[in-house]
């Protein structure tokens, strides 16, 4: 991995040493930027650091480390120190993007050039969460100013009917309330609303920008300069201002981002949930024999490391001492720890079962398997649906034809509205940016998605975006792992068959008898299943386990063979007999082991992983509703071949890693199929995301379901049916409100342009452009809630 030359390493980290002056310096505790006149210094290793205050100062000085970068030539987990740094520190090095332009990149936070959304890091901290400060900003707007907006609308609304105070006054006093929410609330909205005209990007921002400044310009110029206004505009003894709707405007569109802000913050978990499988310690042996626990960013290839039962694997390598099981599970998928010998490769964040290891250490940080699948699943969440650009363009276009309309009239009016004709001009103006701001177009699909997510929880299925919606109905190809979606992801014991004389209690009580010294997974399946049926175990003597194959020893005075074909060869143990039932068990995806007592077989035990009894329904289901079904599993060919026949799969591909799956989904897309990628475990992770649908079994990894678009609560790929239902009602009804929302557009603007004043003599007042703009998001808001009512 790459590491930074020992001058810039500091300047990545926000602590910059006094020799840096030709780089900003900064607090390496808050990443405040200081100057070397600051009065808050203190010295560690021979390095001067300066402070903004004397709180950050104290905080560096109990605990240097923490605030400072990794020395040189160690291992950076995941190209990262996240797990040893401040949550400053990681901010000075990480990259921020868009979520819906991820070609937009820099390094600090801010808002998207194109859209006006706030910008995500690319990779997401280790550190505690800590909640998003734009979150944390606009919420501080919205519940300051939410009182104010509220006063402000039942004075606009009631204040002239019960007389509270006179008209005059209450016209100031509505301003007074309303300055703070559009000035300090807003500021954000105008802000990005600029930058949106600067950077020839036109958003909802522009439109929010635009109305709401109108509404609040307009009514302060009413409420300066009423004279200015014919005596047409004159209302309840005043000219009639909108500071509430300027006011609601602002309030709404705080609480929406509030909303989306939390969403967003979610869909960075698939990631942390892999970065944290990693150990933060590991335990090296070094070269006089001691032992110690450094931190995992101190590991050097080559090192030797220590692995005790229980502990997790730290890094990627091989076994240079000692035997074990190791649960592979969390990034492979399969349910049986592996057992590991000298000369075996270990992977890091694996948890070591049994046995003590000595491993020698041969990747480190962004090197492992376990940080390439963290970039995978990285770049796949980053890349973009097409569906989201196509809306982009509609949008644009949208903004400049509404604000194209509001010049339009203005100039129309102004140059042929006679002596009064551009205060008609300006006022239709403000009308048309009112009325066209997209409040309806912006609740059209979160009003559906929210109703129809929520009524999918009810049924089992939990649709992680909008986007999860639109296209789970166009699936039209599946991709299911074995263990854990098609199978109950636990080895469970078979069968023993007897030969020989042999009875199947005896076979099984001598196997279990052997195995309670093994730590094999498929041992203890065995053992256990004896003691459920409460038979009696022996115990074994001169027991040892050969490499791979199986294990021997002494049960009752008979010396016992049990393992596989290599195993009976090796003992010159004839199978024959047995050998046309082991292969059937096979071929239904069974482990098997033959028994042998005193040179001679007895029978054989078989283990299996079962097939979920709703399985073959949902299968049947998906093949009725015209969908393909692809196995990728880790398993074996011939296990996976057994299982597909059983369930008739379409398509097969077994002993496939996690890259393997994530080509897979790239290969059928290229093809131009709609891939849903259904499955459980952490080696499913970067196919979820990368899917046009990611669908998690609930009885999976948390990792497999922060990946995925959708979980099935229950495991149950019945789901499935049920989630193309929902889907496919939640869309339509997205249209219908897409449809309500242009069709009030369609008709409000060009009547607040005056388009029928030569017809009707009518004009659209804003209060009325105002009232439209609520009836258009109330439409949608009903007609959203139907959704609740489907069966």
């Amino acid at each position: 991995m790459k590491h930074d030359p020992p001058s810039n390493r500091n300047a990545l980290h926000h602590g910059h040493r006094a020799h840096e002056e030709s780089s900003p310096l900064r607090d390496p505790v808050c990443g405040m930027t200081v100057t070397t006149q600051s009065a808050h210094q203190a010295e560690h290793e021979g390095t001067r650091y300066y402070f903004c205050s004397a709180g950050c100062r104290a905080k560096f000085l109990a605990d240097p480390a923490k605030y400072l970068v990794q020395p040189a030539g160690k291992a950076s987990l995941f190209g990262l120190t996240a797990n040893r740094q401040p949550l400053s520190a990681s901010k000075t090095n990480a990259v921020y993007t868009c979520p819906m332009h991820p070609e937009i990149r820099q390094d600090q936070p801010g808002s998207c050039p194109k859209c006006g959304m706030a910008l995500e890091p690319l990779m997401p901290n280790l550190e505690e969460d800590e909640e998003n400060p734009e979150l944390k900003d606009f919420r501080r707007r919205f519940w300051w100013t939410l009182p104010l907006t509220l006063i402000v609308t039942i004075l606009a609304m009631f204040g002239h009917r019960f007389d509270l105070m006179p008209i005059a006054t209450q016209t100031w006093v509505e301003l007074a309330l309303t300055a703070p929410i559009v000035l300090w609330a807003g500021k954000p909205f105008f802000e990005r609303g600029l930058q949106s005209i600067v950077h020839r990007s036109p958003n909802m921002w522009t439109l929010i920008a635009l109305g709401t400044g109108a509404a609040f310009i307009y009514s302060l110029v009413a409420t300066l300069a009423p004279q200015l206004f014919p005596a047409s505009f004159i209302e309840h003894g005043r000219v009639g201002v909108y500071y509430e709707a300027a006011a609601v405007i602002i309030s709404l569109t705080l609480l929406g981002q509030i909303f989306e802000l939390r969403a967003r913050s979610q869909t960075s978990a698939a990631i942390k949930a892999l970065l944290r499988l990693a150990p933060k310690t590991a335990r090296r042996i070094n070269a006089d024999g001691s032992e110690a626990d450094i931190p995992l960013a101190h590991i050097h290839v080559g090192d030797l490391l220590r692995v005790r039962p229980g502990e997790k694997v730290p890094v990627d390598g091989i076994v240079v001492e000692g035997t074990s099981a190791i649960d592979e599970s969390m990034l492979t998928g399969e349910p049986l720890p592996v057992t590991k010998r000298v000369e075996d490769k270990l992977i890091g964040a694996t948890i070591n079962t049994s046995g003590t290891l000595v491993m020698r250490a041969e990747k480190v940080g962004s090197q492992t398997v376990l940080s390439q699948i963290v970039q995978m699943v990285a770049q796949a969440q980053r890349s973009k649906a097409p569906m989201q650009r196509m809306a982009d363009r509609v949008s644009g276009y949208f903004v400049v034809t509404v604000v194209s309309v509001a010049a339009i009239s203005l100039l129309a009016w102004g140059l042929l509205g006679g002596d009064q004709g551009w205060k008609f001009g300006l006022i239709n103006a403000v009308s048309v940016l009112i009325i066209a701001c997209p409040c309806a177009l912006g609740l059209a699909t979160p009003m559906s998605i929210m109703v129809g997510s929520g009524k999918a929880a009810t049924q089992g299925v939990l649709f992680r975006d909008a986007a999860a919606i639109e296209n789970f109905r166009r699936i039209d190809t599946i991709i299911v792992d074995k263990t854990g979606t098609l199978t109950e992801g636990k080895p469970t014991f078979g069968r023993a068959i007897a030969v020989n004389g042999a009875e199947q209690a005896e076979v099984l009580r001598l196997a279990a008898s052997l195995d309670q010294g093994s730590e094999h997974p498929l041992a203890a399946a065995i053992v256990d299943a004896a003691r459920k049926q409460n038979i009696t175990l022996s115990k074994a003597e001169q027991f040892e386990s050969s490499s791979g194959i199986g294990v021997r020893g002494v049960v009752d005075g008979h010396r016992l063979a049990l393992g596989n074909t290599a195993l009976m060869q090796a003992e010159g143990i004839d199978v024959a007999a047995l050998a046309p039932e082991s292969e059937r068990l096979r071929q239904e995806g069974a482990s098997v082991m033959y028994l042998a007592r005193d040179g001679r077989l007895v029978g054989l035990l078989s283990v299996s992983d079962p097939i979920k009894a709703t399985t073959a329904e949902a299968v049947a289901s998906l093949h009725e509703s015209g969908i393909r079904v692809v196995m990728a599993t880790g398993d074996g060919v011939t296990t996976a071949r057994s299982v597909a026949t059983r369930l008739s799969i379409d398509e097969v591909h077994g002993e496939v890693t996690p890259q393997d799956k994530l080509r897979l989904v790239e290969q059928l897309q290229e093809q131009g199929r709609v891939v849903g990628m259904a499955g459980d475990g952490i080696n499913d992770a970067p196919a979820l995301a990368k899917a046009d649908v990611g669908i998690a079994m609930g009885t999976g990894t948390d990792v497999a379901m922060s990946s995925a678009q959708v979980t099935l609560v229950k495991g149950d790929l019945r789901g499935i049916a049920r989630a193309r239902e929902i889907s496919t009602a939640t869309v339509k009804n997205m249209r219908q409100n897409l449809g309500f929302a242009f069709v009030y557009n369609a008709l409000g603007v060009p009547l607040a342009a005056g388009l029928l004043f030569p017809f009707t003599g009518w004009l659209l007042s804003p209060m009325i452009a105002a009232l439209a703009m609520s009836l258009s998001s109330l439409s949608v808001i009903t007609n959203a809630l139907r959704l609740r009512a489907r069966g």
